[in-house]
Formats: C-alpha cells, sequence, structure tokens
C-alpha cells in the first residue's frame, strides 16, 4: 500500500481514550486521514510513501485546539496594558476597533494570528469577531482548521453599524459558509448576557440550532457583568441564560469565572461545554473559574487563549502552564489539573467543546491528521523522563518543529509553508504606526 504520508521515529502521545504513548512509534496518513498508529517494529521496512518526515527523537502529539480567540484583535496586542478592564476597554479597546476594524484590517490582523498560532503547534481554533468572513478568507489562506463565529452585539460594530442588522448579518455569514471549506466551520457568537438582549439570544440561538452549529458567549467572565445581571435580574449570569433557553451541548461558555455550585449544575444538566482562559483571566483580573469543579462534574472543559490583546500571545503550550499551575496554588492542592488532564483539555476536551471531537484532537485511526513534533533537542527539555509532564510544564510553542493539518504539513522546520510572513509582517507594522498615535493620545 502507498501512504501520503508517514511520520516515525517519536514518543507519540495519542490523547486517545487509554491516553497511550508509544515510544518508538509511527503515524501512517493518507487522505488527510490516520490510517493507522503502532509502535516501529524491528527490521522495518518503510512502505511506499509520497513523504517520510523523521520526528528524531521528538515528540508527536495531536495538533492542539484553542477554544476562544479573537484574531483581528492580534492588531492591538500591547495596548493599554496593566489597566482597569472597563479603562481598557473604553479608552482604548472600543475607540481603536472602531476607527481601524475594517475589512483589510481585520483580514491581515488575522493573517498574523493565524500564522502565530500554526508556528506555536495550534491547528485548530474556534474564534468569535465581527467582519467575520475576513477572518474566514484568512484562516482559509492559511490552511488550519477553525471554527469560526460571526459577532452579534446590540451595539454598533465593525462591519455593523445598525445593531438591528446583527441578526441578519450572522444568518448570512453561516449560510455562505456552511460548505466552503471542510476545515472552517461556521458559528454565531453574541458577545455577552449583559450586550445582547434576550431576544437578541434567542434569535441567534435560534439560527445557530437550526444550522447545527456552534453558538458561543462571553459567560460570568467579571464581577461587574454578575453585579449587572443580578441588579437587572435578581438571578446569576448563568442562571439568566438558563431562563433564555440558548443553553445545550452546542453551547459554549467563555470564561464562566463567577459561578457557583447552582451554576454549575445548570451547566452539567444542559452538556453545555467551557472555554477555559487563565491567562487572560488573570491579566485583567477577572478572577479563577473554579475548572476543578466542572471537570468533577464531568463538563467539558477546554482552553482557550482569548485575544491578543488580553493575553498577548496564543501560545497554547504556555496556557497549558498557566492552567495547571493557577489551580494547584488556588486549591492549595499539587494534585489538581495534573498534566495529563491539562493535555486533554489543549486537544481532544478541546475538539469536544467546540463540536469537533469526532475530527481531531488525539491521534487514532480514523481521525483528521492534525498532528505536531515538538523538538525535544535543548537544553530546557533534556533530560526528558515524562514526556506529558514536559508537554505541560517545560516546552513552549518556540519548541514546534512540524506541523500537519489534515495531513499536509504547513510548518516544516518552525517555518511556515502557507503564507507569506515577511508581507504580513511589513503589513502589521506599517498599520501599527498609525495606530500607535491614536493609542498614545487615548
Amino acid at each position: 500500500m502507498k501512504y501520503d504520508l508517514i511520520i516515525h521515529n517519536g514518543i507519540i502521545v495519542t490523547v486517545n481514550k487509554d491516553f497511550e504513548i508509544i515510544k518508538d512509534g509511527i503515524v501512517f496518513i493518507n487522505d488527510g486521514k490516520i490510517e493507522e498508529v503502532s509502535s516501529k517494529p524491528k527490521d522495518f521496512v518503510f512502505p511506499q510513501a509520497k513523504e517520510i518526515i523523521d520526528a528524531a527523537g521528538g515528540i508527536i502529539m495531536p495538533g492542539l485546539v484553542n477554544t476562544h480567540t479573537h484574531l483581528p484583535m492580534t492588531i492591538l496586542r500591547g495596548i493599554g496594558d496593566d489597566l482597569l478592564l472597563s479603562e481598557w476597554l473604553n479608552n482604548y479597546i472600543f475607540p481603536l476597533e472602531a476607527k481601524y476594524m475594517n475589512p483589510e484590517t481585520v483580514r491581515i490582523a488575522s493573517c498574523l494570528g493565524c500564522a502565530e498560532m500554526l508556528l506555536s503547534g495550534t491547528t485548530t481554533c474556534c474564534d468569535g469577531y465581527f467582519h467575520e468572513e475576513e477572518v474566514a478568507q484568512a484562516v482559509l489562506e492559511s490552511k488550519m482548521r477553525a471554527v469560526l463565529g460571526q459577532g452579534v452585539i446590540d451595539f454598533p460594530a465593525p462591519g455593523i453599524p445598525d445593531p438591528a442588522q446583527n441578526i441578519k448579518t450572522a444568518a448570512r455569514y453561516v449560510e455562505k459558509w456552511q460548505n466552503i471549506s471542510s476545515l472552517i466551520k461556521p458559528s454565531i457568537f453574541c458577545h455577552s448576557p449583559y450586550t445582547c438582549s434576550e431576544n437578541t439570544l434567542k434569535k441567534a440561538k435560534q439560527i445557530a440550532s437550526s444550522n447545527n452549529i456552534l453558538f458561543q458567549i462571553h459567560a460570568a467572565e467579571t464581577k461587574d457583568e454578575f453585579d449587572t445581571i443580578m441588579l437587572k435580574h435578581s438571578v446569576s449570569p448563568l442562571k439568566y441564560i438558563e431562563q433564555t433557553g440558548i443553553l445545550d451541548e452546542n453551547t459554549l461558555l467563555v470564561h464562566a469565572v463567577w459561578i457557583d455550585g447552582k451554576d454549575i449544575k445548570i451547566i452539567s444538566n444542559h452538556n453545555s461545554k467551557v472555554s477555559h482562559n487563565p491567562q487572560s483571566n488573570m491579566k485583567l483580573a477577572s478572577g479563577i473559574s473554579p475548572v476543578p469543579q466542572l471537570l468533577k462534574e464531568k463538563i467539558t472543559v477546554g482552553l482557550g487563549t482569548d485575544s491578543c490583546a488580553s493575553n498577548n500571545d496564543p501560545d497554547m503550550f504556555k496556557e497549558m502552564d498557566v492552567a495547571a499551575k493557577l489551580h494547584k496554588v488556588n486549591t492549595y492542592d499539587p494534585t489538581v489539573m495534573d498534566a495529563k488532564t491539562v493535555v486533554q483539555m489543549a486537544t481532544i476536551k478541546g475538539a469536544e467543546a467546540i463540536g469537533l471531537g469526532n475530527e481531531t484532537g488525539s491521534i487514532e485511526k480514523g481521525k483528521q491528521a492534525d498532528i505536531i513534533i515538538i523538538d525535544t533537542d535543548s537544553f530546557h527539555l533534556i533530560p526528558m523522563y515524562n514526556p506529558v509532564s514536559h508537554i505541560v510544564y517545560s516546552a513552549t510553542g518556540s519548541d514546534v518543529r512540524d506541523v500537519i493539518v489534515a495531513g499536509k504539513p504547513v510548518v516544516r522546520d518552525k517555518k511556515l509553508l502557507t503564507m507569506n510572513t515577511e508581507e504580513i509582517i511589513d503589513r502589521i507594522n506599517h498599520l501599527a504606526c498609525r495606530i500607535k498615535k491614536d493609542a498614545i493620545m487615548a
């Protein structure tokens, strides 16, 4: 039999149901899918293959899944850092978005975000923003996998000056992008329960349900949000969201910080999913999501980086490291959020959270061949006794050597193959010079 691609000579961290680790592993790939995963027999003779990749003793693992991004906000990285959330949003982010987030900016900033994610080992992301069609075009060019949500909010927004058009805009986007690419699935992203009316939430969810797509929403992110919903509706944000009827297995709740045991039970009862964004929550001083309790209730939790404006980079290796340590120190328990659990959150659980669990997130027969190779021949990765521990506590995105999406290499020897990185950098820097002047004046 002839294969499209064979990857060998590495430690395979499969993240399959049994979390198998294969020391001298080999992966056979055809038509974008994994045909076979096994240890390499002695005196193995390679079958015919279009391409063979030698992992050189590194770690072979599933591509990482980032469950929450705002790709266009990459252009706002580092603006207004170390400020109160209200000051950061009202004096910097919102004014700059209003002035600069046109289709051209959204497109090139999304290209930068895709390049950065692919080079650091993320093969799948779940995004939510405005002008999402431009985001989708950038993702299509990058050849990464994504769930992309058109933003909905009851205020003027980039591309939607009239809020009355927010639902129609989202519906047109979903209809157009349903079948353009097997790598892209459309979604609807309602900003939050305090920026979208009950009617808007219901209508947006109805479109998502009728098209069987993911519905995303920021939920219970901050104390201000909690107080606002309590004052207006006399219930917690999660209880209010439940009352609107938008919770089900295709609902992704982003952040879920200000929740208690009753709220956790609500999430569990509706089989809704959660995107945990620890670094963004820490930087904006939003609080700590009770992820260990969510996991005890068998709630599916994936990891996300949020935007580069509130995290500053989309490196999922850093996110894994912080997620593990944050909850240990918060609970005074070094056994919670162990390395295996966190790797699952960054791969298979993240894929399940955004509706792609049957397609990606693990290395096993029949899955899409979304695979990364970590170069372990560096001082900070030597010696290696436990590859799973290394992934969480030692490796960074810069250690990723090769990236394969749907069986096709998109990064080889740390070089992006699908996009012109020099052109992206030049255009971003030119645009940033203009933005910088307005940011300083704010």
